[in-house]
C-alpha cells in the first residue's frame, strides 16, 4: 500500500515560515481530494485547509489570509506554504486524503513556532 509521506516541518520564529509537502509513495496517480490537518498536545485535530482534485481550496479562519494549500497532481504532492506563523499554529501537521486513493496514513511533520 502506498503511503502519505509529510515533511518540511521544523522550529521558526513567530512571523517566520515554512513549506510543508506531502507525497504519496507509489507509481499510481490518484486525483482526488486532499487536505492538511493538525494536532496540537492536549488538542483534537483541526482541519488546516482541504483542496479539490480541480483546486478548488478551503481554509481554517485561523489560517486564511496565511497559508497556501497547492499541488501538482501528477506528482501525487500536496503543499503548505505556512507565513506569518503564529506560537499557536505549533503542532502536528498531518496530511490526509479521500479513501478511494487507498494511501496509508503518514506520521506527521512536528511544526514548533517560538514567540
Amino acid at each position: 500500500q502506498a503511503q502519505l509521506v509529510e515533511s518540511g516541518g521544523g522550529v521558526v520564529q513567530s512571523g517566520g515560515s515554512l513549506r510543508l509537502s506531502c507525497t504519496a509513495s507509489g507509481d499510481t496517480i490518484c486525483i482526488a481530494p486532499m487536505g492538511w490537518y493538525r494536532q496540537a498536545p492536549g488538542k483534537g485535530r483541526e482541519s488546516v485547509a482541504t483542496i479539490t482534485s480541480t483546486g478548488r481550496t478551503n481554509y481554517a479562519d485561523s489560517v486564511k489570509g496565511r497559508f497556501t494549500i497547492s499541488r501538482v497532481n501528477a506528482k501525487n504532492t500536496m503543499y503548505l506554504q505556512m507565513n506569518s506563523l503564529k506560537p499557536e499554529d505549533t503542532a502536528v501537521y498531518y496530511c490526509n486524503a479521500d479513501p478511494i486513493c487507498d494511501w496509508g496514513a503518514g506520521e506527521g511533520t512536528q511544526v514548533t513556532v517560538s514567540s
